[in-house]
């Protein structure tokens, strides 16, 4: 089978490269007012409405993470704190990678034009890139798209900028509803699911899943 050949590799940045520990850092925040059962059910539920608030008009994404984090609460039966949410966002620029990320990223980064796609807020992340390890070629966020993943103006907006069609890219995350079925949606046909175990497999949105990202150094023959 002949291996693709991209114009441009995208990548999720929060969860599939960066460490994105934020659900582990919200449950820390509140386990001083919660009960075990409370904690299991404000962290699924602290999950879903990042997701629900970040398909409406965008706002800043502290605001993102406040505004899901109060829903969270008050839908468990916990104390919300606004200080809470705010510690959370604050500790963001300071996570890194996964361990398999930097040496097979800055193996890409030599053959490809590497580009995140992120929900990130900007003035962090230039931080969070900073420590994975390899240049890129571009980074776009929602800031400067006016959109989150997974709507897709924050994909199309990328793909602007880079002068590209979606079917010269190859577009790699760790998340099914946030990015691969967007990025299948808008017509990338190179979509890898890098399973990261945070979210279920979705074969119909992906055509390659790995589990390190050293399998899509060999998918593409480098």
């Amino acid at each position: 089978m002949t291996a693709p050949a991209p114009r441009f590799i995208t990548f999720d940045m929060y969860g599939t490269l960066t460490d994105f520990a934020i659900g582990l850092a919200a449950r820390e925040a509140v386990e001083d007012v919660a009960t075990p059962d409370q904690l299991d059910v404000f962290a699924h539920r602290f999950a879903c409405y990042q997701l629900d608030e970040a398909m409406g008009d965008w706002r800043p994404y502290d605001e993102v993470i406040s505004r899901a984090f109060e829903r969270a609460c008050v839908s468990s039966g916990i104390e919300f704190r606004p200080e809470d949410p705010a510690e959370v966002f604050a500790r963001i620029p300071g996570w890194g990678p996964h361990p398999d990320v930097p040496e097979p990223l800055a193996e890409l980064a030599e053959h490809v034009p590497l580009v995140i796609i992120s929900n990130a807020a900007t003035g962090q992340a230039a931080q969070n890139v900073a420590r994975l390890g390899a240049e890129f070629h571009a980074v776009f966020t929602a800031e400067m798209s006016g959109a989150y993943k997974p709507r897709l103006r924050a994909f199309e907006f990328a793909y602007e900028q880079l002068g590209c069609r979606p079917q010269e890219t190859m577009h790699i995350s760790s998340s099914p509803r946030y990015d691969l079925q967007s990025a299948t949606d808008l017509g990338v046909r190179d979509t890898v699911y890098l399973n990261r175990g945070t979210e279920p497999s979705a074969p119909f949105y992906h055509a390659h899943e790995v589990t390190s990202l050293t399998e899509v150094v060999d998918l593409l023959g480098f």
